[in-house]
């Protein structure tokens, strides 16, 4: 009789333990599961990788390609944030025509520098579809940078600052210099700020595209800068420079003429010393 009730008595013991075990062990796998909920919480839910692409290629026409690169770019769903476009000239030679105007024969090289962003996912087929626009490439580039630590540090930064200024709000915490409370918030801005930057540049690729075209030679006729070229002809020169070697005689003629005083007394002295020398020789 009483082995019939310490049976059901060790049989009640053993599920009770076993329950109380099944109890510990539930408890334990919803704290390790709230400390993992606790741990995404301030992580980074995706990678914040940073795509920066660019290229350089020949073209034959600058002007035609940078118009195909700006519809492009529109088609997919992209900004175009800088455009610049310049001709250097390379060598110049004048061909002279007439008197007074002249060919001017000039080599110059076109080139463009554009500045895209693109949305991320489409920057390889975007890359794709520009090098399809060029003679040849002769560079192309694509770097990724990680940015995932930086954004998880401001993020855990902000959090920081944030539960401090909760804790001023309620007077937990006292800062005594309020100009501190106003850096602490405006310190929280850049960190937002700066991650949405961030965000930005992980949504949308910037692409740096470098293009020119083979050089062109233009040809215009302008007026000759030479002042040498304006000289009269021949027999013209030839009339003036009569005419003025005329008037330079009258102009000594008339210089001689204003000078007769001190001609007449250079011929009195001359011939005072001769009767003096003729006297001389007499004696």
């Amino acid at each position: 009789m009483k082995t019939k009730l310490l049976i059901p008595l060790i049989a009640g013991l053993g599920l009770l333990c076993a329950c109380k075990n099944k109890s510990g062990y539930e408890l334990v796998n919803n704290s390790n599961a709230t400390n993992a909920e606790s741990a995404d919480s301030t992580s980074v839910s995706q990678p914040k990788l940073i795509k920066t692409a660019g290229m350089r290629f020949k073209v034959k026409n600058v002007q035609q390609t940078s118009e195909k690169i700006a519809a492009l770019t529109t088609s997919y769903h992209g900004t175009v944030s800088h455009h610049q476009m310049g001709s250097t000239p390379n060598r110049s030679l004048d061909i002279r025509i007439s008197n007074d105007s002249v060919m001017r024969v000039t080599s110059f090289c076109t080139t463009t520098d554009i500045t895209v962003k693109i949305p991320s996912e489409k920057v390889d087929d975007f890359m794709n579809q520009v090098s399809r626009m060029g003679i040849y490439v002769n560079s192309r580039s694509m770097d990724i940078t990680d940015k995932s630590l930086d954004y998880l540090s401001a993020q855990l930064k902000l959090k920081s600052r944030a539960e401090l200024v909760n804790q001023q709000k309620k007077g937990k915490v006292i800062i005594k210099n309020p100009a501190n409370v106003l850096l602490l918030k405006d310190d929280m801005i850049d960190q937002q700020i700066n991650n949405r930057g961030i965000d930005d540049a992980v949504r949308n690729s910037v692409v740096n595209l470098s293009f020119y075209q083979s050089n062109t030679i233009n040809r215009e006729i302008i007026a000759n800068d030479d002042p040498s070229a304006y000289n009269l002809p021949l027999l013209n020169r030839l009339g003036m420079a009569i005419e003025k070697g005329w008037q330079v005689f009258v102009d000594v003629i008339i210089a001689i003429t204003n000078l007769w005083v001190f001609i007449l007394a250079g011929v009195g002295i001359w011939v005072i010393v001769n009767y003096y020398r003729n006297k001389k020789t007499i004696r």
